[in-house]
């Protein structure tokens, strides 16, 4: 989950790797560190906690130099520390490290081959720079590959040589890993937005592939030396979509540029005859030969599994089945070449669901990917890919990339039933023409009277510590994501619950001061989750009996009557089929997370212990 960079060419490299980290720390921010080559020497500089502590040491003591690697971390071996920040060295200082992933045997390698040798770290990562410096003998990718032959994990490395001022090593395992190509020079890092005030162009190394990379050159071969030749892709994305553009947070800035990627995801795909999917050309015969369905994925991309396990039901009529991709891979599913998996990831890169994607293909399930990053992990591995089109999503809390999942899936399912012919399109209209209106229906939501409710009721928020959020069926799988959203950035205890199911143990967990959301958007369940949310005011009392002063807030559709007197606040979405409405619902329930840590004073972009893209196991 750490972010990595690499920089050879004519410009200072402190300040490329400084700025290509900003643009990373999404990926953690417990320590940073860079190492710079100048005159044979390599100069380090690395401090504990987020990215500015070193900025600040190096604006008065720069390390100048045209060749240098650096590293924002997130813990995983060894605590946040000066000590245990990257890069690390090897024992003379020849060789210096940044590494993304586990080494998974590195005591087995102390043991080994590394006996009397003086660790100054906690980390995994400085035994791969001990071994480098072991191996090293004038020819640094030779040094480089006899170390890969002997660590077993995951990995992206980026290695440089004092003796070597004009070249690079990087290799990757089951890490991502980019290559940026200038003119001159040449970038290397753990995703693109830290390339792109530099170049588009690029190339995405495949695991299991090192390369020499140069000024003026990159040299791709596999662990055996055999060389390759590495397909270069153009980026989509510009430098500014990686900017906040005068928000204070990446995370309203990425709530508000919703309405522009519903338009995205939704290009070009629904036609009055048709849903066309790009790259994807499925026949009758191969959609009816799945007889059940896997969801796979993790964290906010499988609370859209859940909505998507309705979606898909209801336009394939065959068992869907969602699965926490840290727990698929290790109970042997019952997969073969009449299963579909769908695994679902913003980065292309989460470290178990890609395991989970190639166990569903070793199994002889059909993959199909839904990801937002071209060239991503995921999508060079599964055998179809939907992208998500939301552009870069910086902050660790997932907001556009989430509803743009949701549509991704609706269109997914349309497109197969319409394909097997188990549904009619046209029986259809109304809930297409409703996906075709989301992106105007999100401007509503975000108009400045709305948001203004919002940012009223959070105030409400700031010293609770729990809230339940409560629902039932698609209303249920987004309150867990409303819930999760409220967890990850304001630390506030947050539960989601199945309205139906609080008799069954919660009810005990209510007391006067626990606020409740309810999300009553499904017209078949309405009067029922009404009730079930009457039940817990009921129960809101303190041990006097006397009434709660925790409010009750219900997410609700335009005009929907009988709704409960005794709720505090409402917050209406515009009306829409209810199967579409998880997709609006999610715009409040991001905006009460983002003003409720907003009022608390919470670090929203860049909570604590969390980073981005989760890479490792």
């Amino acid at each position: 989950m750490c972010g990595i960079v690499g920089y050879i060419g004519p410009r200072e490299a402190q300040d490329v790797l400084l700025s290509g980290l900003e643009k990373l720390e999404y990926r953690g921010y417990d320590s940073a560190g860079i190492a710079v080559l100048n005159d044979h020497k390599i100069k380090l500089e690395k401090r504990k906690g987020e990215l500015h502590n070193l900025s600040d040491v190096l604006k008065t003591c720069p390390l100048e130099g045209h060749l240098g690697i650096g590293h924002t971390r997130w813990a995983t071996h060894g605590q946040p520390s000066d000590k245990n920040a990257h890069p690390h060295l090897g024992p003379e200082g020849k060789i210096a490290v940044v590494h993304n992933g586990i080494i998974e045997n590195y005591q087995y390698l102390k043991d080994t081959y590394l006996q009397g040798h003086t660790f100054k770290s906690e980390t995994d990562t400085e035994v791969v720079a001990h071994l480098i410096e072991l191996f090293y003998q004038g020819d640094l990718y030779s040094a480089v590959q006899r170390t890969l032959a002997v660590i077993t994990g995951s990995y992206a490395l980026v290695v440089m040589c004092s003796d070597h001022p004009d070249q690079i090593i990087v290799s990757r395992k089951n890490s991502p890993l980019v290559i940026g190509l200038g003119d001159g020079e040449n970038i290397v890092a753990s995703d693109v937005p830290a390339m792109l005030q530099y170049t588009r162009r690029c190339i995405y190394l495949e695991s299991g592939e090192i390369a020499q990379v140069y000024a003026d050159r990159v040299v791709v071969t596999d662990l055996a030396g055999n060389v390759q030749n590495p397909i270069v892709d153009e980026i989509e994305w510009d430098a500014q979509s990686a900017e906040k553009g005068g928000y204070p947070h990446f995370m309203i800035k990425e709530i508000y540029e919703q309405i522009e990627t519903f338009k995205q995801v939704l290009s070009g795909r629904i036609h009055a005859d048709h849903i066309e999917l790009e790259g994807i050309n499925l026949t009758k015969e191969d959609v009816c030969k799945w007889r059940q369905v896997y969801i796979v994925a993790c964290g906010t991309a499988y609370h859209a599994g859940l909505v998507g396990k309705t979606i898909l039901e209801k336009t394939l009529k065959i068992p869907v089945f969602v699965e926490v991709a840290s727990e698929f891979r290790y109970r042997e599913p019952m997969m073969d070449e009449h299963t579909l998996v769908i695994v679902i990831s913003q980065s292309g890169e989460t470290a178990d669901t890609l395991e989970g994607a190639r166990e569903a293909k070793a199994s002889g399930a059909t993959v199909l990917a839904i990801t937002n990053v071209v060239g991503s992990s995921i999508a060079r591995e599964s055998d179809m890919v939907v992208y998500l089109w939301a552009g870069p999503e910086i902050s660790v809390a997932s907001t556009k990339a989430y509803t743009s999942m949701l549509i991704a899936l609706y269109i997914i399912g349309f497109y197969l039933g319409d394909v097997s012919e188990r549904i009619h399109l046209s029986e259809h209209e109304p809930m297409l023409r409703a996906l075709e209106k989301l992106p105007e229906q999100a401007a509503e939501l975000l108009s400045q009277e709305r948001v203004s409710q919002i940012v009223e009721i959070a105030k409400e928020y700031v010293n609770v510590n729990d809230i339940f959020y409560i629902g039932r069926g698609m209303d249920w799988a987004i309150a867990q994501e409303g819930a999760l959203k409220l967890k990850e950035i304001s630390y506030i205890h947050a539960e989601a619950y199945a309205a139906g199911e609080l008799k069954h143990g919660t009810l005990a967990l209510i007391s006067s001061e626990t606020p409740v959301i309810t999300v009553a958007l499904q017209k078949k369940t309405f009067d029922k989750t009404m009730s079930n949310t009457e039940e817990m005011i009921s129960r809101m009392t303190d041990q006097n009996g006397n009434i709660s002063n925790a409010k009750v807030l219900a997410v609700v559709q335009e005009g929907q009557k009988n709704v409960s007197e005794k709720i505090d606040h409402i917050i209406e979405i515009p009306e829409c089929p209810d199967f579409i409405a998880p997709v609006l619902a999610a715009i409040p329930l991001q905006l009460i997370a983002y003003f409720t840590a907003l009022e608390r004073g919470c670090n929203i972009d860049k909570p604590r212990n969390l980073a981005k893209s989760v890479t490792v196991e």
